[in-house]
């Protein structure tokens, strides 16, 4: 085992206990073993490494519920080592994969593939999530019984809304029984078909095929229907539209079992963005209208939207500088998250802690992960962070092998100094 830690110094930020303050953390053996609030460790043993915070703050690691990887099939966007490397630099402590892959994780030999190759890689944890229907085709539903023994977290068909109710329905209820929850991101598909931008003014001056809002609404209100017939667990997979917030206000307000994501990237930019045809700000689902990012924000700060991802999806120079209507969707985002997801703090949008709960704790106790906590026996999965040092994102400087980041040029607050995964340090800025 690597040698003990100590974190002194450090402002710590842990959500799952409600701290925001002074304090210092013990590692030993993986796990933490003492998380001292507003006070220091007392005396240590000589074998103890010290790392000396000077007053940075230290939080539970990152977990993110979507991350795409290009392996296995298609490695030259992006490796589940080269994701684990661009995750460990930003932070991020544990990843879920999603399923549309080639082959797709439609079976347990697949969901094994990437478990396997996750311990070999031994950086940051990797949880698959399995293909809801064979293919990910919204046909036939997949073998989630077994896959759920394999390892699966939950399942999904990644980008594709499950367009027939029946198939839906009975995925929702065979995922029920065995504890699984279903991810479905919602999209009417007739109305988003061709769609690369969200419809309006923007669009139209752009020229641009687009999609309207109610694209998202339509959808979430027959999913919502659903949940309520199956009792089932949903997770809404990146909502965007105010319209669709309504909507889920409506769900949740009745009890249903359902949790809504929204991607760092809607939060963060609106269709503006797109500016001149700016292939790197084209995204599955399209950024939307000011409002509608106004309506995430608020959502987010009032707890009605819980999760924070960062919606890791590579995609090499050669699908990305195309004519933008024919260019590939899709932002790398493991390195962005945090520093981007700070800057409502700055800002004074949301408090930290709240900001800090939704990659952290939230994630982890949707999916029953022992991750996002600063506690006794906890994993020593933490991050060190500076939390006011300024950088601009350069996107050629980032770990992913794909380089695709609306947030290249961004000037943003917050600096990974170091990351920890079961007590070893497998990130460092200094290094």
């Amino acid at each position: 085992m690597s040698r003990p830690q100590a974190f002194v110094n450090a402002r710590l930020v842990d959500p799952a206990s409600g701290w925001d303050g002074p304090g210092a953390v013990l590692v030993r053996d993986g796990v933490i073993v003492e998380a001292a609030q507003g006070a220091g460790l007392g005396a240590l043993s000589d074998d103890v490494e010290v790392v000396d915070a000077a007053g940075a703050m230290l939080l539970p690691g990152l977990v993110d519920l979507r991350v795409k990887t290009g392996e296995p099939g298609a490695e030259t966007k992006e490796t589940l080592k080269s994701a684990a490397l661009a995750a460990a630099a930003g932070g991020v402590t544990s990843i879920v994969v999603q399923p549309d892959t080639s082959p797709v994780v439609d079976e347990p030999s697949v969901a094994d593939f990437i478990l396997r190759r996750a311990r070999d890689i031994h950086l940051v944890h990797v949880y698959p999530a399995g293909a809801a229907t064979k293919g990910c085709k919204g046909e036939r539903m997949a073998e989630i019984g077994l896959m759920a023994e394999a390892g699966c977290v939950y399942v999904t068909d990644a980008d594709r809304p499950i367009v027939d109710s029946k198939v839906l329905r009975r995925v929702l209820a065979y995922a029920a029984g065995f504890g699984m929850q279903v991810a479905h991101r919602p999209a009417d598909p007739w109305l988003t078909a061709g769609a690369a931008a969200s419809e309006g003014e923007f669009a139209g001056r752009l020229g641009l095929p687009s999609a309207p809002a109610a694209a998202e609404k339509i959808m979430l209100e027959r999913d919502l229907a659903l949940v309520e017939l199956t009792g089932a667990r949903l997770i809404v997979d990146q909502v965007t539209t105010a319209l669709a917030l309504e909507s889920l206000q409506r769900g949740l307000s009745r009890g249903l079992p359902v949790t809504a994501t929204a991607s760092i990237n809607h939060l963060s930019f609106n269709e503006i963005d797109i500016g001149d045809y700016r292939t790197f700000c084209k995204l599955d689902p399209p950024l939307r209208h000011e409002d509608d990012r106004q309506a995430l924000i608020e959502a987010l700060a009032t707890g009605l939207v819980k999760i924070v991802v960062s919606a890791h999806a590579p995609a090499p120079a050669e699908d990305k500088r195309l004519p933008y209507d024919e260019a590939a969707p899709g932002a790398v985002g493991l390195q962005t998250l945090l520093p981007a997801l700070l800057a409502f703090h700055h800002e004074g949008r949301i408090p930290l802690i709240d900001l800090i709960r939704t990659v952290t704790c939230a994630p982890a106790d949707l999916l029953g992960l022992p991750a996002g906590r600063l506690a006794r026996g906890a994993p020593a999965d933490l991050v060190l962070c500076d939390l006011d040092a300024p950088q601009v994102i350069d996107a050629d400087k980032l770990v992913s092998k794909s380089k695709n980041s609306p947030f290249d040029g961004r000037r943003l607050q917050g600096r990974i100094l170091r990351t920890v995964v079961d007590g070893r340090t497998v990130f460092s800025a200094d290094a």
